[in-house]
């Protein structure tokens, strides 16, 4: 599997051509809407097994191509590296070692039923999923649960021989509540009942992880959480369930605000059967435009948490949108608009705009001016954004990835997956 970047004067017919691929396999595996209009710097995933040399080429550019180190291809072509290529000269890929990680993709349905798009998304997507995270069980304050519109995802995941995981979250009217959180942590008898309906909902449906999701907690409520963990534990152990929790970005024990403190990675990671740290939204809609999940500071999060937890136990949280801010960025102004990757090429094509790619952060952007004449920035995730993040899950022996969010159209990633790893399923 290769990674081009479509440079000025490409088309599909010269790139097909160049890899020796057919047209139609570029359009369905990158899920092209207007292949006739390729944009520069738009990355497509090739498939292939072999390469003929280009002029300009090199055993290092093309190792860069097919993220692969040169001397490995020189040695798989028994070639020496230091001898220049011949254009025309054929090259076989090594095709990767498979690693086997586990993967999970939450899914959002809203309002009463489940929509077509996400029912198509989790038929397509389960094959290659170890969980299917349902989101979310909203927590009472008697500790009953209030579901989500699920049918007939469970079907088609089970089909698919994908886990089930029952997301339970502290939100209510949209948002994380606080004191919600702070009553579910500190009262037992609520504890008591919330065990009970999970228990209940996880025999009636067929969950198989039960995933806490307790986002902007008290800040004393630190071992409280813990405390209830171990709680869950006991109770849900013994009933055959795993329990899971999503953990936001931390790179040290110590630091402060509401998002963090009352999640103690130690000690989830010695509760818990594994945890999915949240490592977006560093761009976020209310912020100012910068890439969503940045290669540095997500990996400065993996080697704090790796300190704490196994790394058999960590799954890399992975975002699958982006997003287009408007600018001058103004505090508390109007939020950056959440767009897919799919939608962000649409945008570069319909504005006439080449993509950038940022080496430091590992994420393309680029920049617009719309028909009101205001300037927009638009960053969002390619090909190589998300190789950077498997390279690292490869690099660290993490236990895998968890995606937020299926329905939101980013068909390069689901290629590169299935071609970097073997998935992992629970039965």
């Amino acid at each position: 599997m290769l990674v081009h970047v479509v440079k000025r004067g490409d088309s599909l017919y010269t790139i097909s051509r160049r890899y020796q691929v057919q047209p139609e396999d570029l359009i369905m595996i990158n899920q092209l809407d207007a292949p006739s209009e390729l944009v520069v710097g738009q990355t497509l995933v090739v498939p292939i097994e072999a390469y003929t040399v280009q002029p300009g080429d090199s055993f290092y550019s093309i190792g860069q191509m097919l993220n692969i180190p040169f001397e490995t291809l020189a040695s798989y072509n028994d070639l020496d590296y230091n001898e220049p290529l011949m254009i025309g000269q054929g090259l076989i890929i090594p095709q990767p070692e498979k690693t086997t990680i586990s993967t999970n993709a939450y899914v959002e349905p809203f309002g009463d039923t489940v929509s077509d798009q996400l029912i198509d998304s989790v038929t397509y997507r389960s094959p290659l999923l170890t969980y299917l995270g349902l989101f979310s069980y909203e927590v009472n304050d008697d500790g009953s649960l209030t579901a989500p519109p699920i049918e007939p995802l469970p079907n088609i995941a089970t089909q698919n021989n994908t886990a089930l995981m029952m997301v339970v979250t502290n939100l209510r009217d949209g948002a994380f509540d606080q004191e919600l959180g702070r009553r579910i942590l500190t009262n037992e008898s609520v504890q008591n009942q919330l065990f009970d309906n999970i228990i209940e909902t996880a025999n009636n449906i067929g969950y198989e992880d039960i995933h806490f999701d307790f986002e902007f907690l008290p800040t004393d409520l630190r071992e409280a959480y813990n405390q209830f963990l171990r709680r869950a534990k006991d109770r849900l152990a013994p009933e055959g369930l795993m329990i899971s929790t999503a953990l936001a970005p931390k790179t040290s024990a110590e630091q402060t605000g509401a998002w963090y403190e009352a999640h103690d990675y130690a000690a989830h990671g010695d509760i818990v059967d594994f945890v999915v740290l949240m490592t977006y939204e560093w761009g976020y809609s209310g912020g100012p435009a910068m890439a969503v999940s940045p290669i540095g500071p997500v990996t400065d999060v993996v080697d704090y948490a790796l300190t704490e937890i196994p790394a058999d136990k960590i799954m890399l949280g992975q975002n699958t949108y982006g997003y287009d801010w408007t600018l001058p960025f103004e505090e508390g102004g109007e939020p950056a608009e959440a767009i897919s990757p799919n939608q962000a090429i649409q945008l570069a094509r319909e504005y006439n705009q080449s993509i950038e790619f940022d080496e430091e952060a590992q994420a393309p952007y680029f920049y617009y001016w719309d028909k009101d004449g205001n300037q927009h920035e638009v960053w969002f995730e390619d090909a190589r954004s998300i190789q950077a993040k498997f390279d690292l899950i490869k690099e660290l022996g993490l236990r895998g990835i968890s995606y937020w969010k299926l329905g939101i159209a980013f068909p390069q990633n689901w290629a590169l997956l299935d071609h970097e790893f073997n998935i992992r399923k629970l039965n």
